[in-house]
């Protein structure tokens, strides 16, 4: 996060979505989740976030969105006050731009800019490598926020291996409906189980491909039963590759697909063949710096 806001009253971030250019599921662990393997790209599409002193926590929120304790960014904003003993408020409202439960991990992304703002708007001056702590007993998705870029994610997400990325100009699309990690998970069988080679194979020289042989490498080890799932995700594939995408995937657990284009102004040529009443579309850029930012 850009530096010179340490005694600041009022912070205005901007939360970048991700997309997984890899999603591998290696097995089911011993408690219940599933050990994954993935590489994560931070894109710019933003969540804003603004966090104010005040006496109490308390959040508002975009219609639509809850801003009770079932909002992953009160909840950091609370674990954060908890771990660190101290007695402050804030006032945290939240611009949701980034669709919910879309595989573009926004509710990880707010937490992740809650627990970073609120570092600097109390001075608590923990390192992120302290905040980490916090970050993962809130989601797998929340310890990358914290760093941003590209990176290879292990465990269950929260084991990060930084990459050297590229600049990529992408297309999203997202049907707008929600779609539920855990049901997603549940359908996995151990014959879709994969062996790490497809994250290995991309991450490894990631950053020296061509967009061609990146879309070449696309992999999520989830798209096959979210398709049958979900139909339209299978339709807006198509689309993208029918539309000029250099290959299309599935992010996270869904139900948003994103495409790979030779540049962004390919990826806004692309979104503009998309356009339809039924999906959100997008043109964004990946982030190769931090996915928390101060807002300009």
């Amino acid at each position: 996060m850009s530096k010179g806001i340490g005694r600041a009253r009022r912070l205005v971030l901007n939360a970048a979505a991700k997309v997984n250019l890899i999603l591998e599921v290696l097995g089911k662990r011993d408690d219940g989740y599933h050990e994954l393997v993935t590489v994560m790209q931070a894109v710019d599409l933003s969540d804003r976030i603004t966090l104010e002193d005040a006496e109490v926590l308390e959040l508002a929120s975009s219609p639509g969105v809850p801003a009770d304790g079932r909002n992953l960014a009160l909840r950091a904003a609370t674990a954060l006050r908890e771990a660190a003993g101290v007695t402050r408020g804030a006032r945290i409202t939240l611009d949701k731009r980034i669709p919910v439960a879309a595989g573009l991990g926004g509710g990880s992304a707010d937490a992740a800019a809650v627990l970073l703002g609120l570092n600097r708007l109390w001075r608590l001056r923990w390192p992120v490598a302290r905040l980490d702590e916090v970050a993962t007993g809130l989601g797998m998705d929340v310890p990358f926020f914290l760093r941003g870029g590209t990176a290879l994610a292990t465990g269950r997400g929260e084991r990060l291996e930084p990459l050297r990325g590229r600049s990529l100009g992408l297309v999203l699309v997202n049907p707008r409906f929600a779609v539920s990690a855990a049901e997603m998970y549940a359908r996995v069988t151990p014959a879709m189980y994969t062996d790490g080679r497809h994250a290995k194979t991309l991450g490894g020289g990631l950053g020296g491909r061509s967009p061609a042989r990146v879309a070449a490498s696309l992999y999520n080890g989830l798209q096959e039963v979210a398709v049958a799932a979900y139909p339209p995700i299978g339709r807006m594939r198509a689309a993208l590759l029918a539309a000029g995408a250099l290959g299309a995937l599935m992010s996270g657990s869904g139900p948003t697909v994103f495409g790979v284009a030779r540049s962004f102004e390919h990826a806004r040529q692309i979104r503009r063949r998309l356009t339809r009443g039924a999906w959100d579309c997008w043109a964004v850029r990946t982030l190769t710096g931090p996915a928390i930012r101060m807002a300009r």
